[in-house]
């Protein structure tokens, strides 16, 4: 049976100061938003009513415009409920609460606004223009079930809004650009996972969402790539070296056109010896096997689909890999694939079918992107029931830990 939590809030100095002319009445503005999170709670303290459970923490790094919020919808709909902006004052909140959990973007940790960064000649990317002591406070704070009053970056003025109330749920996401950089903010990870997406295909996607959605033109989009690279490459990059879980997005194999990015070939590579986490196969655990599955059972158009799955070395760790190249016509028959995938952390036959046609709508879902995201989103529901059930002093019941994230009886 849940239980009512009483959380502490952690205070904080936030990293802006009042002025009249910062969306108006800074003052005003912080009094209207605590108290429409915080003085409902008394004032400093956060009441929840959850499980009685430890905060699981997850990392999720990529750079801008690599899919990470849709990866996040994947991840929390296979956790149960829908992930929204938290109540309150939260018109421009980057944060997503779900029955089960939080998704904090670490955006919000920008220690320079838009202007201070121009001022100083840096980007979002450089980690001078980003604190990482208040997001290691505050993410161990969380994870210890102490709830925060954590800043909010305004991305459509640049700056820093007032704080927005953050309680312990049963699993924190943070996701964004630096979530594998500190050392100790790794060191509060059960699992981190990074998206790997190719040059080519990041440049086809960045134009596809800034000309359409933002209608930016093709020039400045260049300009923008090229004046981030190198901080990526310095500072972005290095973090899936030490990432759990790593999804790769390259160019299809399958077109003579090296060019082409309408399909895609998707990896996934699963470290070896990752605590909770064990890697999905293909057929037979440790083998080298190339599948091509086209034929009566699986509709298959140009240039058709091809998997592969086999051992490999990760940064010098063993690792496994499954690898997608091409696209689905109809993902109903996707049971297909998934009758020959062992290790899914499924609850029941077909679940990863059923996730897929249930987000049919969203970017990749006829592809390795959205199959592998919804894989790892039910590995992680998986890691967080054994790390659950491994904790004596918060132990969850069966049936109280299927309520917490709405499953299915098994």
């Amino acid at each position: 049976m849940s239980v009512c939590s009483l959380y502490p809030a952690l205070r904080v100095t936030m990293p802006w100061s009042c002025s009249e002319s910062h969306l108006g009445s800074c003052r005003k503005q912080l009094m209207f938003c605590v108290s429409r999170t915080t003085a409902r709670r008394r004032a400093s303290t956060g009441v929840s009513c959850s499980a009685d459970t430890r905060t699981v923490v997850i990392g999720l790094a990529a750079d801008s415009g690599c899919g990470k919020s849709t990866f996040m919808r994947r991840l929390t709909s296979a956790l149960g409920g829908v992930a929204e902006p938290p109540r309150g004052c939260g018109a421009y909140s980057n944060t997503l609460v779900g029955d089960a959990t939080t998704v904090i973007c670490l955006d919000d940790y920008h220690a320079l606004d838009r202007e201070g960064r121009k001022e100083k000649g840096v980007t979002a990317l450089d980690p001078k223009a980003n604190n990482f002591d208040l997001m290691y406070e505050q993410v161990r704070a969380l994870k210890s079930g102490v709830a925060v009053e954590k800043p909010v970056y305004n991305h459509v003025t640049g700056r820093l809004d007032p704080p927005e109330l953050i309680r312990p749920p049963n699993i924190l996401f943070i996701e964004g650009l630096h979530p594998l950089f500190d050392p100790r903010i790794r060191s509060l990870l059960d699992l981190s996972i990074y998206l790997d997406i190719s040059n080519e295909v990041k440049f086809a996607w960045k134009i596809q969402r800034d000309m359409a959605e933002r209608g930016e033109s093709l020039e400045s989009i260049k300009a923008s790539i090229k004046a981030r690279k190198s901080d990526f490459d310095m500072y972005i990059d290095p973090q899936k070296q030490y990432a759990d879980v790593i999804i790769e997005v390259l160019p299809t194999r399958l077109i003579p056109d090296k060019s082409a990015t309408e399909v895609l070939r998707v990896r996934l590579v699963m470290r070896e010896g990752v605590k909770h986490f064990t890697p999905v196969y293909l057929f037979d655990e440790g083998s080298t096997i190339s599948w091509t599955p086209c034929g009566g059972k699986l509709s298959c158009s140009y240039p058709g689909i091809r998997f592969f799955y086999g051992p490999d070395t990760y940064f010098s760790d063993e690792a496994s890999v499954l690898e997608m190249d091409g696209r689905f016509d109809r993902l109903d028959e996707l049971i297909y694939v998934e009758s020959h995938l062992s290790n899914l952390s499924t609850k029941y036959y077909g679940e990863v079918t059923q996730q897929m046609l249930k987000h049919a709508d969203f970017p990749g879902s006829n592809d390795g992107t959205g199959l592998f995201q919804t894989i790892v989103g039910l590995k992680v529901r998986q890691l967080y029931e054994q790390i659950i059930a491994g904790d004596g002093s918060h132990g969850l019941k069966r049936e109280q830990l299927r309520r917490c994230l709405r499953l299915s009886p098994v």
